[in-house]
């Protein structure tokens, strides 16, 4: 199988334009077009997960964090960034990052640790705004129904838990082409009018590139009349962090027990229990104290993250419980997540779990 069939898959999941700015997702080491034959899942890259690529014959590695940041000016061998590349190429092993754009989507990081914790009414902690627009487009109302539904197919007209939805009025189109057109409705030079649908989908701006490829593919008329609208709007599908629920309140030391044994825990740094009973819950994988804020702005009882500062616990105000449970605990089942993902859209492929422990810190 070639690099892009799956790429084009965790891309459609995940965007690349979603990421944060400071970021590095995407194809790190290889093209898209070589063969691969085995992948290797990980969230880090290390010497030793490389090392483990090769005693398991792996030509490919996914990981969740990428681990080429900064710009490289020499390739030496006295860093491990230095060691992995030069181990990589040597052995023809491409690598894959996938991070904060599958932070950012509602079925992505944050979504795997709440089912973890078994949290229901769950939505974004903090929504994007500015990624959304508007595609407004004139159709004969009998090409309609075909339209729409190539746009649809391409990823617009989604709210929420909703699909295939639009805004439709009819109305009357006229046009006048000159000598150089070949209208597919009338004659060069007259004037003409046709019963026409003016249609209104919301579309991702990830997605509008396909949505008005498709749009026009399907439109009869040589030119398409349509316009496109940025939109201000809140992205209820796209952020940062997520809040849900309980299904029953419970006592904060029975949460945080329950913490410990869901995400396979040997310790927890908590503020003080100001709240006796936990119900609401907000989280963010990795680090995510700039969360803190909206987590409190939205009443939960507790909000788990890692890498919080001994500053920051300060924060909490007497108005949450911090929960920092460190960044590679609360991100380590991602490796999961990528894999059922992965071993259902790709069955006859071979997907492995690496077994190496990338994380930096230890307990003693």
């Amino acid at each position: 199988m070639q690099i892009r069939e799956i790429l084009n898959f965790l891309e459609s999941w995940a965007p690349p334009s979603l990421q944060e700015s400071y970021d590095n997702s995407g194809l790190l080491i290889g093209e898209k077009s070589t063969e691969v034959n085995q992948a290797l899942i990980t969230l880090d890259i290390t010497e030793n997960v490389i090392d483990e690529a090769i005693d398991t014959q792996s030509d490919f590695i996914i990981a969740h964090h990428p681990f080429i940041f900064k710009d490289l000016k020499r390739i030496g061998d006295t860093h491990w960034i230095d060691r992995c590349i030069r181990k990589a190429i040597k052995h023809d092993i491409s690598i894959y990052a996938i991070h904060t754009n599958l932070d950012n989507v509602y079925t992505g990081v944050n979504r795997k640790i709440a089912d973890k914790i078994g949290l229901n009414n769950l939505s974004i902690l903090r929504p994007k705004k500015e990624t959304l627009s508007k595609v407004t487009v004139f159709i004969p109302v009998e090409n309609k129904d075909e339209v729409l539904e190539a746009m649809y197919n391409a990823g617009a007209g989604s709210v929420g838990n909703y699909d295939r939805c639009s805004f439709q009025l009819e109305g009357t189109g006229t046009f006048r082409g000159n000598e150089s057109s070949n209208p597919t409705v009338g004659q060069q030079g007259k004037d003409e009018v046709v019963k026409e649908v003016r249609a209104e989908v919301l579309v991702p701006n990830y997605n509008l590139r396909a949505v008005l490829s498709s749009m026009i593919k399907a439109h009869p008329y040589e030119e398409v009349a349509h316009y496109i609208t940025p939109l201000s709007n809140v992205n209820q599908e796209i952020g940062s962090g997520m809040i849900g629920e309980l299904p029953d309140e419970i006592s904060t030391n029975q949460f945080i027990d329950h913490l410990k044994k869901s995400m396979n825990l040997q310790v927890v740094r908590c503020t003080d229990f100001v709240k006796s009973k936990v119900k609401k819950v907000a989280l963010c994988g990795g680090s995510g104290s700039f969360l803190l804020q909206d987590a409190i702005h939205q009443n939960a009882d507790v909000f788990i993250t890692g890498d919080f500062k001994y500053h920051d616990f300060f924060e909490a105000n007497n108005q949450i419980i911090i929960a920092d449970i460190g960044h590679y605990e609360s991100e380590v089942y991602t490796k999961e997540l990528l894999l059922d993902a992965l071993t259902k859209n790709f069955t006859k492929f071979a997907f492995r779990l690496s077994k190496v422990d990338t994380n930096p810190i230890k307990y003693l």
